[in-house]
C-alpha cells in the first residue's frame, strides 16, 4: 500500500520517522520510508491552509491508495483533555463569509457559492481508526485565544477542535478522489492563551503512537 502522510511541521512527525529508522529531517518537505511492506511518503506542508493546499496538491499526483493528516489542535469541548486523539471527519473553513456589523455570515448565508464546509464521506477501513472518537472541527487562520470570539465562532459552528490545515487538506484529497482521513491530538483548550495550560509533549506523544497502531493495522 503506498500511503501519503501529511504533517504541518517536522515536530508532529519526528517520533514516528524514529521509529521507522529516519533520522528527523532538517527542512526537508519530503522524506519517503517502507514500513511493514508499506511505501509511506512524508509531507511536511509548513503552517497554514495556503501552504497546505498547495504542497498536498503537488505531492498527490504521485497516486496514493490513502492518505493521512497528522498534527495538533485545541479543544473546545472540556471532555476532550490535552493528549486526547480524535478522527476529524467534518472540517469547516469558519473564516471565510463577511462581517455585518457584530454578525459573521458564511457564503451560504450571502448567496455566495463556495466549499466551505468538508464532510468525509469515504472512510478509510482501518479497525484503530475506527475506534477513534469522531469530531467536527474548524480551520482558522488565527487559532481562537479571545472569550468573545471562542464564544461567537463556537456558537456559529459548534465545533469539537480546531486547527490551521485540516479542512483544507480535506478539501484537497476529496477532490482529488483520495481516500483519506484527518487524526490530531489535543494539545490545549480554546480559551485566552495561557501557554501554561498546554501540553504539546503529551499531545504529540500520543499522536505518533496512535498513528503508529493505524499504519500497523492496515
Amino acid at each position: 500500500m503506498k500511503i501519503l502522510l501529511v504533517a504541518a511541521t517536522k515536530f508532529e512527525i519526528a517520533s514516528l520517522l524514529k521509529v521507522m529508522g529516519q533520522a528527523e529531517p532538517t527542512d526537508e518537505k519530503f522524506v519517503s520510508v517502507v514500513y511493514k511492506n508499506n511505501e509511506i511518503d512524508f509531507l511536511i506542508t509548513g503552517v497554514g491552509m495556503v501552504a497546505t493546499t498547495y504542497y498536498t496538491s503537488k505531492v498527490l499526483v504521485k497516486k496514493y491508495d490513502l492518505a493521512l493528516n497528522i498534527g495538533i489542535c485545541g479543544s473546545f469541548n472540556k471532555n476532550l483533555e490535552p493528549g486526547s486523539v480524535v478522527h476529524i471527519y467534518k472540517d469547516c473553513f469558519s473564516e471565510i463569509g463577511a462581517e455585518d456589523g457584530e454578525e459573521f455570515l458564511t457564503l451560504e448565508e450571502i448567496n455566495l457559492k463556495g466549499e466551505t464546509e468538508i464532510l468525509n464521506d469515504t472512510p478509510i477501513s482501518n479497525s484503530i481508526l475506527k475506534d477513534l472518537p469522531k469530531v467536527t472541527g474548524i480551520t482558522v487562520n488565527t487559532v481562537h485565544g479571545n472569550k468573545q470570539n471562542i464564544e461567537k465562532v463556537f456558537n456559529k459552528f459548534h465545533p469539537f477542535v480546531e486547527s490551521m490545515e485540516g479542512a483544507a487538506f480535506m478539501f484537497v484529497c476529496k477532490n482529488e478522489q483520495v481516500p483519506y482521513a484527518q487524526i490530531r491530538a489535543v494539545s490545549n483548550f480554546v480559551e485566552a492563551r495561557n501557554k501554561n495550560n498546554w501540553n504539546i509533549p503529551l499531545a504529540l506523544e500520543n499522536l505518533n503512537k496512535k498513528v503508529l497502531e493505524i499504519l500497523e493495522a492496515f
